[in-house]
């Protein structure tokens, strides 16, 4: 839903596991975290204004949880691919540090292997936005990203979830 964003993709990064899979994540023996990659061109939409969102839209003071998931396949971490990357986005911790009582336990680490998750974890919401942990979850967030970040927000009425 944010201009300047080409493409989301579910999968897994971080651990040891090859082609991991759902269940071996959800197991959190594979070291594994839940994640998404997200192209993006940065001539429509800058690097600090993702980590914004990113930031605004999870919980960074959780070690391994977020919300009602618990585990270690559910900690903050972003994994950049460029040293620029892991620049802005330990200068971003370090400002939002300033800003929060609370200890920011956000990682931000090299990203060895993005692998996708399986075909059913694809646009997701997009195909489940009427089960319960989308309704109660993930539409409120979506919710709060398009009133909170508004000026990101794609203008062509397309949206993607």
């Amino acid at each position: 839903m944010l201009r300047g964003v080409c493409a989301v993709t579910p999968g897994y990064a971080g651990g040891t596991l090859t082609h991991p899979t759902y269940d071996a994540v959800a197991r959190g023996t594979t070291g594994h975290v839940e994640v998404v990659k997200v192209d993006f061109n940065p001539a429509e939409i800058s690097y600090h204004d993702l980590l914004t969102v990113f930031f605004a839209s999870h919980d960074p003071t959780s070690r391994d949880q977020q919300g009602a998931d618990v585990g270690s396949q559910y900690r903050s971490v972003i994994f950049y691919t460029t040293p620029t990357q892991a620049d802005v986005a330990q200068r971003y911790i370090a400002e939002l540090s300033l800003a929060t009582p609370k200890k920011i336990v956000t990682d931000v680490v090299p990203l060895d292997t993005f692998w996708s998750a399986e075909t059913y974890h694809q646009q997701y919401y997009e195909h489940h936005h009427d089960a319960p942990y989308c309704e109660l979850v993930i539409a409120p967030k979506l919710e709060k990203v398009q009133q909170r970040f508004a000026a990101l927000l794609k203008t062509n009425g397309h949206t993607t979830t």
